[in-house]
């Protein structure tokens, strides 16, 4: 048997995670099998394992795809000698929004991550894994929380701490309750006044404590 080409060897790699995608979003991560993915792909079982160790290592690339690209934007965004710290965090939360919103793939792979990926033992890499991924972007909305202090775009008394987590929590939960009822509220229109909204309530007053988290 001839061997693939890198192309269609990229291709195979392709179409199995849009078929986890699909297999996932159906029957939720816990029930799904590598069977199934394999089957949507239009693959063999050891066509994926050629590409990935196991069903948590689909669904972490998977994942990747849509995440990582944001991920550079929070990175270089983060960078303590950029202008406009504020105005940088403001766009890239807009933009998550907004692409939420408007990016089939990445609606359907949030939709996966909030509604249909139930936390069993099985998954408990995956688990450690999304935890890792939340530090990290903790981390990147603490230095530019940081970063805006050092400007003086946000008072210097804010807890970047306590600023970060509550920010964190604030844009994923807009995203898993409007994934939930996409009909409750137009994400995309709505994304660029509720994220001034709360950096507008930074602004006016965010604690007393010493920021001191944005290394």
């Amino acid at each position: 048997m001839a061997r693939k080409t890198p192309e269609e060897a990229r291709q195979t790699y392709d179409a199995i995670l849009d078929a986890a995608e699909a297999v996932f979003c159906e029957r939720g991560v816990s029930q799904a099998s590598l069977c199934d993915i394999a089957s949507a792909a239009g693959v063999t079982r050891g066509a994926i394992y050629g590409h990935f160790r196991n069903k948590v290592d689909v669904f972490s690339r998977m994942y990747e795809r849509v995440h990582l690209p944001i991920e550079r934007l929070a990175e270089a965004g983060a960078d303590s000698q950029a202008p406009d710290p504020l105005g940088r965090l403001r766009s890239l939360l807009i933009k998550v929004l907004q692409d939420t919103a408007a990016d089939p793939r990445q609606r359907r792979v949030l939709e996966i991550l909030y509604h249909k990926c139930e936390m069993t033992p099985e998954l408990g890499a995956l688990v450690e894994r999304q935890q890792a991924l939340r530090a990290r972007a903790l981390g990147h909305t603490r230095r530019f929380l940081g970063n805006a202090v050092a400007c003086g775009q946000l008072p210097a008394g804010l807890d970047c701490e306590r600023a970060a987590v509550g920010m964190h929590a604030y844009v994923t939960g807009l995203i898993a309750n409007w994934l939930f009822d996409p009909a409750s509220f137009d994400l995309g229109a709505e994304a660029e006044p509720l994220v001034g909204w709360y950096l507008a309530a930074l602004q006016e007053g965010g604690g007393s404590a010493p920021c001191s988290r944005h290394r």
